[in-house]
């Protein structure tokens, strides 16, 4: 028997289709009424054509930054160009769900206000926002996104205010805490037995907020800072042949002092010294901090847990390698993307049940499944130990016990916090 293909898509004999017109016409209905469709299948076809838009916007507080070295310039599409892959691997799937994700960007100067950018970001219907801004800046906004129904995801900030004494419950935090980050560092250096450690700190916020960490860090872990030294910035100028010059004579005067130790940290955010300390101290000793071995939230040569995929991914749509804030951005869509299709909703307080319940968590390339903590709403990930070419390795250490998730023995525990959240 030959068989057609309707326009339903489905197969029907050839002669039962030769013999539709002349029953039709028996019965006196025509074959043009007959090939109307009802009502309800109009409907139904509409309901199926019908597409639910979820609208992410990205807040950036953006501004050139200077490095001592051309090779740490951040790109100048850091952390946005992990959104667009993320919102792409979402469109991949809810092509077929009937959902569809796009991203709004918008910049502000880093000290400007906040709040306009975001008015103007919501009002073109952005529930959900990925935030790139300084804690004041996100705090500014923190409390009139909860009035609007609006979440955050902070991906930029990491002070650890955000998670504690200021948490908010309708703030997401996908980019690790500093005290991950210097608690991840200290649990590789005390399992090598390098507990003896000399600090050297920059003179600004950032710098000082690092070395608050990094001595929190030691007292929790068994290592031991034994003497601090100020770096103060005077504002040289940070790349110039005679600053090269005059830092290979300097830095080994500079750290001359220091008592015998086994590891130099240097606390040095705003990239004042930080890499001129490597291989220029008068002990020759290891350097780890924000220079030597970097404690990070992503690695661009982790190729672990299926890294290759996403990092070939991303490089083909960026031309360059996954930096930390690429994949704090990344897992945050993904986090929306994951929430929409498990509920088949683009309500954001159905969103954000489903991410604060039992049953969420998110596969983000770190060998196991990441979850938030409750208490303050810190996505739990591995912190990447590397030097500019490859990951030595990955915290939490072998032998770091915890009762619920050894992922908690870096950065604040539940019995530590001072998050009082309240109802969302």
């Amino acid at each position: 028997m030959v068989y057609v293909v309707d326009r339903m898509g489905s197969l029907v004999p050839y002669a039962l289709t030769l013999l539709i017109p002349v029953l039709l016409a028996a019965s006196g209905v025509s074959v043009a009424v007959a090939q109307e469709p009802s009502p309800a299948l109009a409907a139904k076809a509409a309901r199926a054509e019908q597409v639910s838009e979820i609208k992410l916007g990205y807040l950036r507080a953006y501004a050139p930054e200077l490095a001592l070295s051309v090779l740490d310039v951040p790109p100048r599409d850091e952390g946005v160009a992990g959104a667009k892959v993320g919102v792409g691997d979402n469109n991949t799937t809810g092509t077929f769900l009937g959902q569809k994700f796009t991203l709004d960007l918008s910049e502000i100067k880093p000290e400007a206000d906040a709040v306009p950018a975001f008015n103007a970001m919501v009002s073109k219907g952005a529930l959900y926002i990925l935030a790139d801004l300084s804690a004041t800046q996100l705090l500014s906004i923190a409390d009139i996104a909860r009035d609007k129904g609006v979440l955050i995801f902070n991906v930029g900030a990491t002070d650890d205010r955000l998670r504690e004494e200021e948490c908010r419950a309708n703030v997401f935090h996908t980019a690790p805490t500093r005290t991950m980050l210097a608690d991840g560092l200290a649990q590789y250096l005390v399992w090598k037995q390098w507990r003896r450690w000399v600090l050297v700190r920059g003179s600004h916020e950032p710098d000082r907020l690092f070395a608050d960490a990094l001595r929190r860090a030691s007292t929790r872990f068994g290592g031991e800072i034994i003497a601090e030294k100020e770096f103060t910035d005077t504002g040289t100028a940070r790349r110039t042949d005679t600053g090269v010059v005059q830092i290979q004579r300097q830095m080994p005067v500079f750290t001359q002092a220091f008592p015998d130790h086994d590891v130099l940290l240097v606390a040095d955010e705003s990239e004042v010294f930080g890499t001129y300390v490597p291989f220029r101290t008068w002990i020759p000793r290891p350097v780890a901090g924000t220079a030597g071995l970097i404690p990070s939230a992503w690695h661009p040569a982790s190729e672990q847990w299926g890294g290759t995929q996403i990092q070939n991914r991303f490089a083909k749509a960026n031309g360059r390698r996954m930096l930390s804030k690429d994949m704090a951005a990344w897992t945050a869509a993904r986090i929306i993307g994951e929430a929409a299709t498990r509920t088949q909703s683009a309500d954001p307080e159905t969103l954000a049940a489903y991410i604060r319940s039992d049953d969420f968590s998110i596969a983000a390339f770190k060998g196991q499944k990441l979850t938030f903590r409750k208490w303050n709403w810190q996505l739990r990930q591995p912190i990447f130990l590397g030097d500019g070419r490859s990951v030595v390795s990955t915290s939490p250490q072998e032998g770091f016990l915890h009762q619920f998730s050894e992922l908690d023995t870096l950065g604040v525990d539940q019995p530590e916090t001072k998050c009082a959240l309240t109802a969302p």
